[in-house]
């Protein structure tokens, strides 16, 4: 286990939204906040040491209002290189801290609950599981928390995978139906669903 004071929370915001058409999807709105806010106001309630938000411009929208909401920005000025790129810049902050692990959690994730990242806090072990996962249909995936010592690794990962090598032998909790699921294209926003 481990406390949330202990940790620095990274949400990764400078995705390219390919799919989603014209729109940014982080800033889509769904249930009258854009998808975005929901999984950052889930790291503001879990209490973390450090919040940090990878946007893809440090004076854009999305970044004004996730400063606002206590998150240091890092900018990712390359997002198409890829999640990997967005991953080594918010680990390279949280690094330059004294934060015992890192929480990764994906913008695009609004459904994620509270309950679910303390999970993670409690199963994780930086010594016996140094990685520690969320599971849908019996695949690792994030949010994920790294030991600070898995953190030189993350920051040498390249391309779209970012630190999913890194999974493959993490520790696991399930999560609830629909908790995991992302916003790739329009048609992912339930209109009237509560995140």
């Amino acid at each position: 286990m481990i406390e949330p004071a202990n940790i620095a929370a990274i949400l990764l915001a400078a995705g390219q939204s390919r799919r989603f058409g014209a729109g940014d999807k982080l800033l889509a709105e769904l249930d009258g906040d854009p998808v975005a806010l929901h999984a950052a106001r889930r790291i503001v309630a879990l209490e973390p040491g450090r919040r940090i938000a990878v946007c893809s411009s440090a004076d854009g929208e999305l970044a004004r209002r996730l400063d606002a909401l206590g998150f240091e920005i890092v900018s990712n000025a390359q997002p198409e290189r890829g999640l990997s790129q967005s991953l080594g810049a918010g680990i390279g902050l949280a690094a330059s801290g004294s934060a015992a692990a890192a929480l990764i959690c994906l913008a695009d994730m609004p459904f994620v609950t509270v309950h679910h990242l303390r999970a993670l806090l409690t199963r994780f072990d930086p010594e016996h599981c140094p990685v520690m996962a969320s599971e849908k249909d019996g695949v690792a995936m994030p949010p994920v928390i790294f030991a600070r010592s898995m953190f030189d690794r993350l920051r040498q990962a390249q391309g779209d995978q970012g630190g999913r090598a890194l999974l493959a032998g993490a520790a696991r909790v399930r999560a609830r139906a629909g908790e995991l699921a992302d916003i790739d294209v329009p048609d992912d926003l339930p209109h009237g669903r509560q995140a």
